[in-house]
């Protein structure tokens, strides 16, 4: 049989509001992926998620399309995150809606959003030719993607997450709790919702004993086939890290690649002292 564009999941269509819909917004109760995990809700609530959406648009008063980068800022102590495929839906709500002004469209992202998430979420619109208001940044630490790649030992394709494979350094004789700063573009999840995979970057910047770098590894390719949202996975590592290590200070981030025009870039801290400044990375 001839098959077309048509059949198959090629042929599944969505339909985009052409008018105002904020109630398409779905918000999802964080508690769903956190009542998972060993971490008490209140040390997983220190962070922020960093949206980006690319494909933002509206009507100016001589109805001519604009168009510009948003920046959302969502707190970790927020009850709900947002399903991002609604959030995609109601921004293309705006395109053919008349605004008086750009502070009009943020005015009302932050308004609707707020209400939807029940907590205070910000939104900045950043200008298309302004490149340093969304700057690519390199992250620190030592890359640990290799550190594997001379082992005798095959890592395995587990079914879900394994923390039991996180261990110490015992061959490091320097035992004292040590600042290290770790990053891989390894972590790879599947979304809940699609099962479509996500895949992300992901730094750790502990201060603790010395962690084993090839366990380590280990563990963020267990996530290969785990099903959780882009918070929850992160919200996992740090739990995770945060009981085996005990760490002094840990922060735990990750930029995944966008979908959808959208990229989600969630961080959590044991102290908000350490909360970085938003970017992006170049596979973004």
């Amino acid at each position: 049989m001839t098959t077309t564009p048509n059949h198959g999941i090629l042929g599944q269509t969505t339909d985009y509001p052409k008018t105002y819909a904020p109630d398409i917004i779905y918000p999802i109760s964080r508690e769903l992926g956190r009542r998972h995990l060993a971490l008490s809700a209140d040390k997983l609530s220190v962070g922020v998620d960093w949206w980006h959406a690319f494909e933002v648009s509206w009507l100016n008063p001589q109805g001519i399309s604009q168009v510009a980068m948003l920046r959302l800022t969502i707190p970790a102590s927020s009850p709900f995150i947002v399903e991002s495929k609604s959030l995609k839906l109601y921004l293309n709500s705006l395109n053919f809606t008349e605004f008086t002004d750009s502070q009009s469209v943020i005015d009302t992202i932050e308004r609707d959003l707020s209400s939807a998430l029940q907590t205070q979420v910000g939104a900045e619109l950043i200008n298309i030719d302004d490149a340093q208001s969304l700057p690519l940044y390199q992250p620190e630490g030592l890359l640990i993607d290799t550190v594997l790649n001379d082992s005798a030992q095959k890592v395995a394709l587990t079914d879900d997450v394994d923390s039991r494979l996180l261990a110490f350094d015992t061959a490091n004789t320097l035992q004292n709790s040590q600042r290290q700063v770790y990053h891989s573009h390894l972590l790879r999840s599947n979304c809940p919702v699609t099962n479509q995979p996500d895949w992300g970057t992901l730094l750790i910047d502990i201060t603790s004993a010395p962690i084993d770098k090839g366990s380590l590894l280990q563990y963020i390719l267990t996530f290969r086939q785990h099903n959780g949202f882009h918070e929850q996975c992160v919200e996992q590592i740090f739990s995770d890290l945060t009981l085996k290590f005990a760490p002094e200070k840990l922060l735990v981030r990750a930029w995944y690649t966008r979908r959808g025009g959208i990229d989600i870039n969630p961080c959590r801290v044991s102290d908000l002292a350490l909360l970085p400044s938003p970017s992006r990375v170049n596979r973004q």
